[in-house]
């Protein structure tokens, strides 16, 4: 596994609409999946959710992270990312959760936004890269 993502799959990252299925660790070691909305810096696959939920305290505890990024025209050919969260803020994160709701479903400002909630946005580095098809 190499740990760039190859210009050939940058499509997956930047040009189509596409889900994240986001792997996190368990206390117990086992792991958790959610499929998530992200963008991406050039450099970090950034996510984005509420301050509390299972995802967000699983990465705050344990940085150690998979992505499985799946072409939604071509259902073999997809890109895994494991990587490791190098920066957790709540800085601009409200603004960079109305940005991915417009990219996701064409609204200006996220629907589904609970008045109680505090956004964040978790920054992950590549590590080890794998692509196919």
């Amino acid at each position: 596994m190499a740990n760039r993502i190859p210009e050939s799959f940058q499509d997956l990252l930047t040009g189509k609409i596409t889900f994240a299925h986001l792997a996190t660790i368990m206390r117990d070691g086992s792991p958790q999946v959610t499929p998530v909305w992200f963008s991406y810096d050039g450099q970090h696959v950034v996510v984005n959710s509420a301050k509390g939920r299972l995802k967000d305290r699983n990465m705050r505890a344990r940085a150690q992270v998979a992505l499985s990024i799946l072409d939604p025209d071509n259902a073999y050919r997809y890109l895994q990312i494991i990587g490791r969260v190098v920066e957790i803020t709540e800085a601009g994160a409200d603004l960079h959760i109305d940005a991915l709701t417009k990219k996701y479903i064409g609204q200006d400002s996220y629907p589904w936004r609970s008045p109680t909630e505090v956004r964040v946005i978790y920054k992950i580095l590549p590590e080890k890269v794998q692509t196919m098809g």
